[in-house]
């Protein structure tokens, strides 16, 4: 059970978690039972089955759906309401999950090796990829993928329903593959530069004829406004808006 609650999460699937607490009279289920809910409708468990068990399937896809949600103990009565005689009741711990967010790093220089762990720890799934051979020698970055090989290829195993931030070392390079991603359709899209990069960068895109919205999407220059100038302070500056982002929180943006 928590094995494929785990396998979910890292793939990135959010979801919910139901545990029975305690069992007062008649009733189906015992503590310690647990019922798996993904938010794609996939279910592992139970909590003893019937039409409360209908009940907590109920609470927990409420519960999964909402990205403000937190735990709570709910008493579930099995009497007439449900179409049950048992006439006891079970107290469940309701529980969100939330799946680690799929994120591509384009580019692996001074900003993404220190991004990179950040992100890590605070709900990323990261896939940092550089092109460069010589970056990809004995390349390690604790809890990151590191792959050394053509964005292209190395970007189509990242879920798009995630994010791809790129920092590559040329500004050319930085402009294909914000066109690659925003073809991909990746949920967030950004890209570190100065706000006249994020001009030329916006008008090549017109001029490639990606739509207005698609042009607006693109979050540049990355980072919230803390006034960041070392690539330490860039990476916490950007992890901070990705956290936002995540939480549905909006930041302020860089100068």
């Amino acid at each position: 059970m928590l094995a494929a609650a785990a396998q979910a999460v890292l793939r990135g699937a959010s979801g919910a978690m139901a545990t029975v607490l305690a069992r007062h009279g008649s009733a189906p289920g015992t503590p310690g039972q647990k019922l798996y809910l993904a938010v794609d409708g996939t279910c592992i468990g139970t909590v003893g089955g019937g039409a409360v068990e209908h009940e907590v399937l109920q609470a927990l896809v409420a519960l999964a759906k909402d990205p403000a949600a937190k735990h709570e103990v709910r008493t579930f009565k099995l009497g007439a309401e449900l179409g049950m005689c048992c006439g006891g009741r079970l107290e469940v711990l309701l529980e969100p999950i939330a799946g680690l967010v799929p994120t591509l790093i384009a580019g692996g220089g001074h900003v993404a090796t220190a991004l990179a762990p950040i992100l890590a720890k605070v709900g990323f799934a990261v896939t940092v990829v550089d092109e460069r051979d010589a970056w990809g020698e004995d390349r390690r970055i604790a809890g990151v993928t590191c792959v050394t090989g053509d964005f292209d290829d190395a970007g189509k195993a990242i879920d798009p329903r995630g994010a791809c931030l790129v920092m590559t070392h040329d500004h050319a390079l930085d402009q294909r593959v914000i066109e690659w991603a925003l073809g991909r359709g990746f949920a967030f899209v950004g890209g570190v530069g100065s706000r006249a990069k994020a001009e030329r960068t916006r008008q090549r895109l017109e001029v490639k004829g990606f739509a207005k919205d698609d042009r607006e999407r693109v979050r540049m220059p990355l980072g919230a406004a803390i006034g960041a100038r070392t690539p330490d302070e860039i990476a916490i500056a950007i992890a901070a808006e990705m956290i936002a982002w995540r939480k549905g929180v909006i930041p302020h943006r860089s100068e």
